[in-house]
């Protein structure tokens, strides 16, 4: 009988530990919809945009931006100074004693380049290795090491184990690459060649370093391939060490995130909150209706279907104080600002601020498809067929947000002395006769075209538009595909779809940023596009000195994507919505970069920080904001 007790007072202890699990936690300072579930923590293998929105307050690279500046200009972080040679190929940061992990080691430049190392290996590289291989020997090491892992696996015979092979390569690393540690506060990155945008580089989350001592516990040799074997375990909540305002407190998938203070963060006083939530809540609807509750301060992107609606409604809003939003409008006052000084309405409460990309949709251009059919998209006339029969005009209204129609990939006028180059709009003869050149007549022969989906964003509206247009232009029909988010995102990594939805944001102010994931190899390369025409571009520009000569060279590999290649089908460039109560809430940066550091965040009158607006800066002095009540 005891032993019945036993096991049943066994079970009801685990009960009640997994009730007291479950106990909900006191609503978060600041709590917001991040629009996708976070995938991972490794910012080696981030590219969607609410992964990098977690790594910037999660992490603390050499540099940050500040997103409340016109230029968007580079300032200290990680590093509190530093140092460029004359010839530009020499970077000296300076890093700060202060700075701590969140398990208040100290943040050393050993740990910049034992992270950076991992992102160059073969074996555990990421999507952004070409980043990596600016610095110098970078690709020579990654080289080596791949042929020594295609040898090692080869052998029948091993000559040496899987940990002297990882030893050899730790030596070889050294020799190779210009990372240079003189001691735990300075870090010297050299170069391979002048990257005029390498300090705005160093502020991307992708340069994040890692307290490695945690993350190389989770890997292990393969002892037949040589290989790391990476487990992610380093990433959970409870094990996580970062060295950012912020720590993973709670991270269920589906469920939430939480994110609190870093108490060995060097720069407490920027902090004015304690706690972030991230609920997840996947319905467009109840997403506004919980914000309209207050159970939301911040909606990262308003995706319901009558948001157009709420556009139109704050457009109306603004034409009945036409005068006083003229006025402060005048003052160079930004959007934020300028709403914090006009009367309290909920109608001001959607933002739609331009961003710094690009709404596109990926033709898969290998000549299979991954289950083994032909594909016919591997055919540039088919892609630009398909791109030329397009309406954007009326993908634009569809979204409706007031989007500019895209022709080309890098957002017009978005950076300093790039001039983009034309593209081509719709033109339905045109596109008729490239599908018949490229042999199917009137869409005699073609397959249905499957386009790859995900559920939330309104994209299936915008597909049946194009595929109107493709069945009346080509006579060509098309089945939508519809995944969860992150199903979608692996299919899409796979390379398993004809067409995808698709969408880039730049990651730092040079065109590159937008035209590297179209490189040969390139690991944001989804689209497994390969032209030798295109990669000579890229070169030939890496290799000019003059700034003005280099942008009119990736001018011409840009016009060559979107005016001859099409391994995309550009259609509009973004407009972020968001919602949030600029009177309630600060520190939301209205930047066409439309980067976030959610640390900045003030909720005012909550008793916590310092109740300061942040602002973009006016040529003029404006008037103050209106005090809330």
């Amino acid at each position: 009988m005891w032993r019945i007790l036993l096991v049943i007072a066994v079970l009801a202890a685990l009960l009640i530990a997994a009730f007291a699990a479950e106990k909900p936690q006191p609503r978060a300072d600041l709590v917001i919809i991040n629009r996708g579930d976070v995938n991972t923590l490794d910012v080696q293998r981030m590219s969607w945009l609410q992964d990098l929105r977690i790594a910037a307050v999660v992490y603390e690279r050499l540099v940050e931006h500040d997103i409340f500046s016109p230029d968007f200009r580079v300032r200290p972080a990680g590093a509190e100074s530093w140092d460029i040679s004359p010839d530009g190929l020499t970077y000296t940061f300076h890093l700060r004693a202060s700075a701590r992990w969140s398990n208040g080691q100290p943040v050393i430049a050993s740990d910049f380049i034992r992270t950076f190392r991992r992102a160059l290996m073969p074996d555990t590289a990421g999507d952004y290795v070409d980043v990596f291989r600016m610095i110098e020997g970078a690709s020579e090491f990654y080289e080596w090491r791949q042929q020594a892992l295609n040898a090692f696996a080869a052998a029948t015979v091993k000559t040496e184990s899987a940990e002297d092979l990882y030893a050899r390569t730790l030596k070889r690393f050294d020799e190779l690459v210009a990372l240079k540690a003189p001691d735990n506060h300075t870090l010297v990155i050299g170069l391979a060649r002048r990257v005029p945008y390498f300090l705005d580089l160093c502020a991307f989350e992708g340069l994040s370093p890692f307290y490695m001592d945690e993350v190389e516990r989770w890997q292990t040799l393969d002892p037949v391939t040589g290989r790391i074997s990476m487990d992610l375990g380093w990433t959970k909540p409870g094990r996580f060490v970062c060295n950012g305002p912020f720590v993973v407190s709670q991270w269920r998938f589906k469920r939430d995130m939480r994110l609190e203070r870093n108490p060995h963060y060097w720069n407490k006083a920027a902090i004015n909150i304690d706690s972030i939530s991230m609920p997840s809540i996947n319905e467009a609807n109840a997403v506004l209706l919980a914000f309209e509750s207050g159970g939301i301060d911040w909606v990262s992107d308003v995706v319901a279907d009558y948001k157009r609606d709420m556009v139109l409604a704050k457009q109306a809003f603004y034409q009945e104080h036409a005068s006083e939003y003229e006025a402060l409008k005048a003052q160079g006052l930004d959007p934020a600002a300028i709403d914090r000084r006009l009367p309290p309405d909920p109608r001001k409460n959607i933002h739609v601020f331009p961003a710094f990309g690009t709404y596109f949709f990926n033709f898969n251009c290998a000549p299979r498809l991954t289950d083994g059919r032909p594909n016919p998209f591997a055919d540039a006339r088919v892609r630009r067929a398909f791109a030329l029969a397009v309406d954007k005009a009326r993908v634009a209204d569809i979204r409706g947000i007031g989007e500019s129609i895209a022709d080309v990939l890098i957002p017009p006028g978005s950076l300093a002395g790039y001039t983009a180059p034309t593209g081509r709009g719709q033109d339905v003869e045109e596109a008729r006769r490239l599908l018949t050149e490229a042999g199917y007549p009137e869409g005699k022969g073609f397959p249905t075209v499957e386009v790859l989906l995900s559920k939330d964003g309104g994209h299936e509206l915008v597909t049946q538009s194009m595929a109107s247009d493709w069945r009346a232009a080509l006579g060509i029909e098309t089945m939508l595909l519809v995944k969860e988010v992150k199903v979608f995102s692996e299919e899409v990594k796979q390379h398993r779809f004809m067409l995808s939805r698709a969408g880039w944001f730049g990651d730092y102010g040079d065109p590159t940023t937008f035209l590297d994931i179209n490189r040969t190899g390139n690991g944001n390369n989804d689209r497994q596009f390969s032209s030798p025409a295109f990669d000579a571009l890229l070169a030939k520009a890496e290799a000019q000195p003059d700034a003005a000569a280099r942008l009119a060279v990736l001018k011409e590999a840009e016009r060559l994507l979107v005016e001859d290649e099409f391994p995309f089908l550009p259609l509009v460039h973004y407009a972020q919505v968001y919602m949030f109560d600029a009177s309630r809430l600060s520190g939301i940066s209205p930047h066409p970069r439309q980067k976030q550091l959610l640390y900045l965040c003030d909720v005012m009158g909550d008793g916590k920080g310092t109740d300061t607006v942040l602002e973009m800066p006016t040529a003029i002095k404006a008037s103050p904001p209106a005090k809330q009540r």
